[in-house]
């Protein structure tokens, strides 16, 4: 690896939005390490993204392969700094905030929330907060959501962990001021990815003796057709790259389509109004006073 060569460290790669930004980088010319959680997909992975990828096996709640996985990339730096560290691993789980599973909502935030925190502190050294390394301090991308902002009905535990991921880059943002590490946040919608097919695994009958099973049956019809009409993976990978090549990046990056629409205007619109669409689209009536 030449000392000119960027190099970055990408969580989730198996599929998705993570696959779609380690080979965006990878055909940018960047050295890219990524994570998967098996060693089929590590091989898969391998084949598809070629010589200038190193697969990580771990999962993001599992401290011990993540040390492993950091003195493997930490010997391969050779002393140099770390270009960029992408925390994009995550899942979505969902549920009536009323009826919510603990555990289940543990989990969400185990991967979503604390998976991204583990990963952060043991790669934080290569990203130049250790003086020593040669190079200039890297860069950090969290990957977000819309639901980093805006909760929809039955999306909480989602919601909740993209809601704090968000205050955790703010506050790291500005700690890390002090190293010259920059933290940046991607939020993106509906892009068109496996975690919408997923939709299929919601077992909504577990809510069948509850006010929200009919509701719940609606959004599992939609969230398909949200996920197919979404932007392509290859659209946030090509954002990443952008972010990493930008001398000045914005802190937050939202992605996503109809964004005035779905975005601007509900940030600028009284929460009552927009409480009264999002029933209108989830087809929810309220209960008169």
């Amino acid at each position: 690896m030449s000392e000119a060569e960027k190099t970055a460290v990408v969580t989730g790669v198996s599929t998705g939005i993570g696959r779609a930004i380690a080979k965006t980088l990878i055909d940018a010319g960047w050295r890219v390490f990524g994570s998967v959680r098996k060693e089929k997909d590590a091989a898969e992975a391998s084949a598809a993204l070629g010589a200038n990828f190193t697969p990580l096996l771990f999962d993001v709640t599992d401290d011990a392969a993540i040390r492993r996985a950091a003195e493997k990339v930490e010997k391969a730096l050779g002393g140099r700094t770390l270009d960029v560290l992408i925390n994009n691993a995550g899942i979505a789980v969902a549920g009536p905030v009323g009826y919510l599973d603990l555990e289940d909502l543990k989990r969400q935030m185990d991967i979503n929330v604390y998976g991204p925190i583990r990963v952060t502190q043991a790669f934080l050294p290569m990203l130049g907060a250790d003086h020593s390394r040669r190079g200039a301090p890297g860069r950090i991308i969290n990957m977000s959501s819309v639901a980093g902002k805006m909760a929809s009905p039955f999306m909480g535990p989602y919601a909740m962990s993209k809601h704090a991921l968000e205050a955790m880059s703010e506050s790291l943002r500005r700690e890390l001021i002090k190293h010259g590490i920059d933290v940046i946040i991607i939020g993106p919608g509906a892009i068109k990815t496996p975690i919408w097919a997923k939709a299929d695994e919601l077992d909504v009958d577990r809510y069948r003796n509850t006010e929200y099973f009919e509701d719940l049956s609606r959004m599992k019809d939609m969230m398909q057709a949200y996920g197919d009409q979404g932007l392509e993976a290859e659209d946030v990978g090509q954002l990443a790259l952008h972010i990493l090549t930008a001398e000045k990046p914005k802190t937050r990056y939202p992605i996503l389509k109809n964004k005035f629409a779905m975005w601007t205007l509900p940030n600028l619109l009284p929460k009552r109004m927009v409480d009264k669409a999002i029933l209108k689209r989830f087809g929810m009536a309220s209960r008169d006073a």
